[in-house]
């Protein structure tokens, strides 16, 4: 049987690749309308791809594998929380995607038919394409062999390593901001990006925390049995996610520390500042006070007729403003 090398993507929009694989090689390009018969054939295995689907596309890949209505309009509606749902023999995931999109991250979706004989994944918003998952799958068809479990494994393993270079960028930010925190107040488009990354990691983390519960049960098979083999590939995947887990819980709490700091440094000079008016103010409350007096215009002031009068009241006002000045100097007050 001739082996097929490479990959044309078909032309129906909406389908990204689809092949036929037999003991771990793809031996054809297969349309979606014959998706059903290969995937019926012994020893053969249907792997498709989709990105945003039509509704028509859907219908007829539900007719082609018998999936379940539900599934199929879960599929086609995204924003579904990660899960894992049995219908039949078909084993429905859904499963979460991070990318960072104009500095911001983006989150996508990717749905998961497995059941005998066929693989279908469904894209939705921001997500990297699987086609590294599947050359690296077709580079070895000793694990391909396994089947369905393997690129079941392959693309959710590919899901959660695709979390590191968002992490690390986000990662890298929040230590920029946090350093610049220590040099001067951040702006006020600095503060709202810290306020703005922190929202983000938290939609990030209610996508990771769900998928964490899917690969235990995958792991464990507690809706579908999983190849003894496979088993300690998902739990590998597990413990990616719960260190996703870890690291955005850590990268939240600095970003909370770094909007905290920046507050009250926000504060602390805000007090600097008002410190500074005060003392002017009771500085030049002197002059004032006494200008004040002497402007009153009453008939009987003595010392307006004596004649050093004038001097000893500019003494009086410089050596009472120096003093002050002294004072709120050595307290740090200017």
């Amino acid at each position: 049987m001739a082996l097929i090398t490479s990959v044309a993507p078909p032309d129906v929009p909406g389908v990204v690749a689809a092949g036929a694989y037999a003991e771990g090689r793809r031996v054809a390009d297969v349309r979606v309308e014959e998706a059903g018969d290969w995937a019926s054939r012994p020893g053969h295995l249907v792997w498709i791809g989709l990105y945003e689907p039509s509704a028509a596309l859907l219908r007829e890949i539900q007719a082609q594998f018998r999936l379940h209505p539900l599934a199929i309009e879960d599929a086609l509606n995204a924003h579904q929380r990660p899960k894992l749902e049995r219908y039949g023999d078909c084993l429905f995931v859904v499963t979460r995607t991070a990318q960072l999109v104009q500095d911001r991250i983006a989150l996508g979706e990717t749905h998961l038919f497995v059941g005998r004989g066929y693989v279908v994944t469904v894209r939705h918003g921001a997500s990297e394409s699987y086609a590294p998952v599947r050359e690296k799958t077709e580079s070895c068809p000793k694990l391909l062999a396994h089947g369905e479990d393997y690129i079941l494994y392959a693309v959710l393993d590919f899901i959660v390593d695709n979390y590191a270079p968002v992490m690390e960028t986000v990662m890298a930010e929040a230590e920029s901001l946090e350093d610049r925190i220590l040099k001067r107040e951040l702006l006020p488009a600095e503060v709202e990006r810290l306020y703005l990354l922190r929202r983000d990691l938290l939609r990030l983390r209610n996508a990771v925390v769900p998928l964490v519960e899917v690969c235990r049960k995958l792991e464990h098979g507690d809706l579908v049995a999983i190849d003894e083999e496979m088993q300690p590939l998902f739990r590998d995947v597990s413990d990616h996610l719960r260190r996703v887990q870890d690291e955005i819980d850590a990268l939240r709490e600095v970003l909370a520390f770094a909007f905290e700091a920046s507050l009250m440094l926000g504060q602390a000079q805000q007090t600097v500042i008002t410190r500074r008016l005060a003392a002017w103010a009771a500085i030049l409350a002197v002059p004032t006070a006494i200008a004040g007096i002497y402007g009153m215009n009453f008939e009987f002031m003595p010392e307006l007729k004596w004649r050093y009068g004038y001097v000893l009241v500019l003494a009086s006002i410089a050596s009472l403003c120096g003093f002050l000045f002294w004072r709120f100097r050595r307290n740090d007050w200017l």
